[in-house]
């Protein structure tokens, strides 16, 4: 084959592979098998001068440095959109669409992902990609074109033939696991690691070196047009459009719906709001949007953005307070944290007034100072941290904190364990800070299930000293009359209180096993441990090498749990529990086969049953539950606001079924 030929089979085959990865999640071919047909093109264009086009992907890997951005007036403004914040601001929007259309019926429209990046408008001519720009004041942007030309998803000539310019406009975003490899390499190259995944990416796109911005990996999202010409031809829908785009080889996300009234684009804003943390990137709210291009035309636009759209708002996941103090904690395995204590901020979607600063070495990395103003962020249900300092606001004097030496409940001297960055208190039975933490798990929800033992409850028992550590809670029975006689107690919360603990003896053993605290034994852990052993006095005497045999137990847990075991306190813990009466339920043995040999994966809301329920079923049945997407897995049953396990699961190829359908496949009887 001649190199002309080679360099143009080279070009599609690279450029096909870029749209299974991109655009359709389901590569065919490794990153290894991928980069030597990179390095083969590459190659050939170096040694036959003039065999590079301008849609060669060899230009993905940026051009020389410009000496600053040139500026763009988009032909038609890339205009903003009203926020909606809570359902009756987009009930409102809705009303007026239809009073505005003197329409009595619902109207279709279509609801997505406002995704938490840089805008960008993309000109294509003759389907060739010639122009980049960002959104700037909306009406002038800046040229972007080389960089564009690096970012994944960009394609730099349609996978369709498109006569005359055709105008895409979309998102580049960061993935979050990009983000995080982005950060481990600033952090080893002694470089200040950045806040968010937006910035990072904003910052990519903005570099005047575009060899720069193809080092970070940016993807390209697209969400709508600008300019086209012979646009009467095309789909006269917004969500028929993003089709279209799919077709010309454009990646657009999934997670989009047609809604036929408010009422489900309600539902649409919930679901995707309790999938955000489990999302590839970063989002920050929905747009919404009259699904119909001729109902667009008559609703037209405002000064300030079109009346046929509305962006639902999200809680801000990141706010910047004030750190006014920063505290210690002491967990129940003895590892020593700051904590920072802040003046409360609304982040999202909760006041924070204390957040996680991780270790010490995480805070002196960070360079965080009592007296700086700080980036909080929450994502989702995850505990609250302190991304960083906003260094321009530092007041003068604040100096650097410093790693404490000793407990400071106790006063230990505080070590480190090998190769471990976090401080700890060896004083595992003397420590209150400890032992409070080790009773707060054993009676949580997911354990030993102890309703009416909270955390304020077992610091006033503490200090009383009925309670001296977890066997104790079985004797609180003894105390009863006391107990009548405190504040806010009386004798049914006592009585509830003890009914509990009662209860709680006979739990499950993997909610037993779970309820011990061992490093590493979450709770699906737990369950895996419960049913491979069996029984309690199976799992106490297990070995490193049986523990390495159960799925999904891998060296360093399993040194961990053999580590426990083995410690007399830790058998002594045992034996006072099964002393006090307590008896964990034998884990039971499947009571069929129907689903032996799979692995079963659920994810988003489950409408008939709770999420453990589900996967006890599956255990009963056979199979094996489990919390994430891998080649092992198969099947996936997803619910309403399914995110990126859903998304992994395309990609695998992996079978994805509903709630209905997973329980109509079952044997009768078994639910």
């Amino acid at each position: 084959m001649r190199p002309e030929e080679r360099a143009a089979w080279l070009r599609a085959e690279i450029e096909r592979h870029n749209r299974l990865y991109y655009v359709e999640e389901r590569p065919e071919i490794s990153d290894d098998a991928y980069d030597q047909l990179f390095h083969e093109l590459k190659r050939l264009e170096e040694e036959n001068p003039g065999l590079q086009t301008l849609d060669s992907p060899t230009l993905r890997v940026g051009a020389a440095p410009v000496g600053s951005f040139g500026t763009v007036r988009h032909r038609h403004p890339m205009l903003s959109l009203d926020n909606a914040f809570g359902e009756e601001e987009i009930r409102a929007f809705d009303e007026r669409v239809r009073r505005f259309l003197a329409s009595g019926d619902d109207v279709a429209y279509a609801a997505e992902l406002k995704y938490d990046g840089l805008s960008v408008s993309i000109l294509y001519q003759g389907s060739l990609l010639v122009r980049a720009a960002t959104r700037g004041d909306g009406t002038t942007g800046e040229d972007v074109t080389e960089n564009a030309r690096t970012v994944g998803g960009v394609p730099l000539r349609l996978a369709s033939p498109f006569e005359g310019d055709l105008e895409v406009r979309g998102e580049i975003v960061m993935f979050k696991s990009d983000f995080e490899e982005l950060n481990r390499q600033r952090i080893a190259a002694s470089e200040q690691p950045f806040v968010n995944p937006r910035n990072a990416a904003s910052g990519g796109m903005r570099q005047l070196d575009s060899r720069l911005t193809a080092q970070r990996r940016l993807r390209f999202l697209a969400y709508g047009l600008g300019f086209v010409d012979g646009e009467d031809a095309l789909p006269d829908t917004h969500l028929g459009r993003l089709d279209w785009l799919m077709s010309l080889g454009f990646p657009v996300r999934p997670e989009r719906r047609a809604c036929h009234g408010i009422d489900e684009v309600v539902k649409f804003v919930d679901e995707a709001r309790a999938s955000r943390a489990e999302l590839p990137f970063g989002i920050d709210g929905v747009v919404v949007k009259v699904d119909s291009i001729a109902l667009q035309g008559e609703l037209g636009s405002t000064a300030r953005g079109p009346r046929w759209a509305v962006a639902a708002k999200f809680p801000a996941e990141q706010a910047m307070t004030l750190l006014v103090g920063i505290g210690t904690q002491v967990g129940r395995t003895g590892a020593v944290t700051p904590v920072a204590e802040l003046e409360p901020v609304f982040v999202g979607g909760v006041t924070v007034s204390r957040a996680t600063l991780h270790n010490y070495e995480d805070l002196a990395r960070k360079d965080v100072r009592v007296g700086d103003t700080v980036i909080v962020q929450r994502a989702g249900d995850v505990i609250p941290e302190v991304v960083g300092p906003a260094l321009d606001r530092r007041p003068a004097g604040a100096v650097p904190p410093s790693a404490p030496t000793q407990c400071p409940v106790c006063g230990t001297t505080l070590t480190r364990d090998e190769g471990m960055v976090a401080l700890r208190c060896p004083n595992r039975q003397g420590c209150e800070a400890q032992i409070q933490a080790k009773i707060e798990h054993f009676v949580s929800r997911k354990a030993m299930d102890i309703e009416g033992l909270g955390e304020k409850q077992i610091a006033r028992f503490l200090a009383l000293g009925w309670l001296t550590d977890i066997p104790g809670i079985y004797r609180l029975e003894d105390l009863k009359d006391q107990m009548v006689e405190l504040d806010r107690m009386g004798d049914q919360s006592v009585g509830n209180l003890l009914a509990a603990i009662e209860a709680s003896k006979s739990r499950p053993l993997d909610r037993f096993i779970y309820a011990l605290g061992i490093r590493y034994v979450g709770d699906r852990t737990a369950g895996d441990l419960a049913r491979a052993f069996g029984t309690l006095n199976a799992f106490r005497t297990a070995t490193f090498d049986r523990l390495v045999e159960v799925p999904d137990i891998g060296p360093r847990t399993a040194s961990e749990i053999e580590e426990w075991l083995e410690a007399e306190e830790n058998q002594a813990l045992i034996n006072g529990l099964l002393a006090a009466g307590v008896r964990p339920r034998e884990a039971d043995a499947p009571t069929g086969d129907h689903l032996a040999g799979q692995t079963i994966v659920f994810t988003g809301k489950l409408e008939r049953m709770t999420r453990e329920e589900a996967e006890a079923i599956v255990a009963r049945l056979g199979g094996k539950p489990s919390g994430s997407v891998s080649k092992a897995t198969t099947l996936v049953v997803a619910g309403p606001g399914a995110g990126s396990k859903l998304v992994k699961a395309e990609q695998l190829g992996v079978p994805v079924t509903d709630e209905e359908s997973f329980l109509r496949s079952l044997p009768e009887g078994s639910i």
